[in-house]
């Protein structure tokens, strides 16, 4: 194992010094998985006293150093070097009551959540794998440390980073972690909104995301009780669907882009089915007349709740709230819809409805993936043209309709929008003379 150079200097100092030290946890997992670390964390048996001693003349920072950790602010970027240490007491679910700092690398890696993340390894010592996590990797396997539920009841977030975890490196939940994960779920409650929603996007934007929503519902709906509904709930269409809505939402989710807009949106894009549901005995089949609006409501009420950014949470309301749509007739609808969410917004609605469609039943998605590339080769030609989208781009302006004698204010800009809809609907050309002469009509409405 190749550590980078900073690393291993400050190791060699700390080793130096006396003090038996190592890189450990995540570093060492994806070193092993072949992956190129993001960061280097190091422990060490040197009391934090000791290693201020050892980086002396360095530039360190101490804010963690009654945790004892130091960081050393190295030119690669900063390492964070932690004594070897205990915890006991978990009164918040969360964090430890107390922390005791010991000198064996083995206490230190049995406070660990799971044996994939306690491994420790030393140019000098080789690798410390006391709980067999290299197994554990070799086999695709999560497993906590010692007992699991102990280790869930220390700090609730692992229930998510065991999901996340998982859904990252494609390891299958070992049984009796699995257990404890969802006889545990309610300790979630101890978690903040905004440390789930960051689990969430890193459970959703992993490669095993549809297997862990399939696998763990009932973790998800401890933080979004309104996506319950969905489990099991039948659509009544086979002729469209082979899962419930649930199963179609977790394949959705698998089937577009790894970015957290575009999962978030798979994830609620059929959340409004079950309260919208209609059964058209006629027809023979199920209908959801208004699901986009009511699943619109849904992911807004939710992603508020778990503190989501504005700017992110309307991207996602956006897609979700216009997932369902059919152009029916051509360019016109589509640059409608262009005018109104933007070309940005066009282009991963078109994602989205790519996704949708390959988690419906063969004949189905086949259907509908044609109807999203017809729609992707409309939507191109449109802004190839580069026509009137907005009122801005009209051949007239406000000034033009002062000129025809329209009193200034409110009618103005209400004008110009109706000559905007009439050139969308292709009714006028956008041309002065047209515009100005459907703006005539319009004065004697404003008098």
């Amino acid at each position: 194992m190749k550590l980078p150079q900073d690393a291993a200097r400050a190791l060699e100092m700390l080793e130096s010094a006396g003090w038996e030290s190592y890189a450990v946890g995540g570093c060492v997992r994806d070193s092993l998985l072949g992956i190129e670390p993001h960061d280097w964390d190091l422990c060490t048996a040197a009391p934090p006293e000791e290693m201020k001693k050892v980086f002396a003349g360095e530039r360190v920072l101490e804010t963690g150093l009654k945790h004892g950790t130091l960081t050393l602010l190295a030119p690669s970027g900063p390492l964070e070097i932690t004594t070897f240490r205990t915890e006991s007491g978990y009164s918040d679910g969360r964090h430890p009551d107390s922390v005791a700092f010991v000198r064996n690398i083995h206490a230190d890696l049995a406070r660990r959540d799971f044996t994939v993340n306690a491994m420790a390894y030393s140019p000098v010592h080789g690798l410390r794998d006391d709980f067999g996590g290299q197994e554990d990797l070799k086999n695709g396997i999560l497993r906590c440390v010692g007992d699991p539920g102990e280790r869930f009841r220390e700090d609730a977030l692992r229930l998510l980073r065991a999901l996340r975890f998982a859904a990252r490196f494609g390891l299958a939940i070992e049984d009796k972690t699995a257990a404890a994960l969802r006889e545990n779920r309610a300790l979630l409650c101890h978690v903040s909104p905004e440390r789930i929603f960051s689990e969430l996007k890193g459970i959703l934007c992993a490669r095993g995301a549809g297997e862990m929503l399939l696998t763990f519902p009932e973790v998800f709906f401890v933080f979004l009780p309104e996506l319950a509904p969905m489990q099991g709930f039948d659509t009544r269409r086979p002729q469209n669907h082979c899962w419930d809505v649930w199963g179609h939402t977790a394949h959705a989710v698998d089937a577009i882009a790894a970015e957290p807009v575009l999962r978030l949106a798979m994830l609620f894009h059929d959340s409004g089915k079950p309260e919208t549901f209609r059964f058209d005995a006629q027809a023979g089949f199920g209908r959801f007349p208004g699901h986009p609006a009511a699943s619109a409501r849904i992911a807004d009420a939710a992603l508020r709740r778990l503190r989501c950014d504005n700017a992110a949470r309307e991207r996602v309301l956006t897609l979700v709230e216009n997932h369902e749509m059919r152009t029916g007739h051509g360019k016109k609808d589509l640059r409608r819809l262009l005018a109104k969410i933007g070309e940005e917004n066009m282009r991963d609605l078109l994602l989205v409805r790519r996704a949708d469609a390959a988690a419906h039943a063969p004949e189905a998605a086949a259907r509908l993936t044609a109807l999203a590339g017809e729609d992707e080769r409309l939507l191109n030609e449109i802004v190839a043209e580069r026509g009137c989208l907005h009122v801005k781009d009209l051949a007239v302006s406000g000034n033009d309709l002062l000129s025809l004698g329209m009193k200034p204010g409110a009618a103005v800009g209400e004008t110009l929008s109706r000559l905007l809809d009439l050139v969308l609907d292709e009714e006028i050309p956008n041309e002065k003379e047209a515009l100005l002469a459907a703006a005539r009509k319009e004065i004697p409405k404003h008098e």
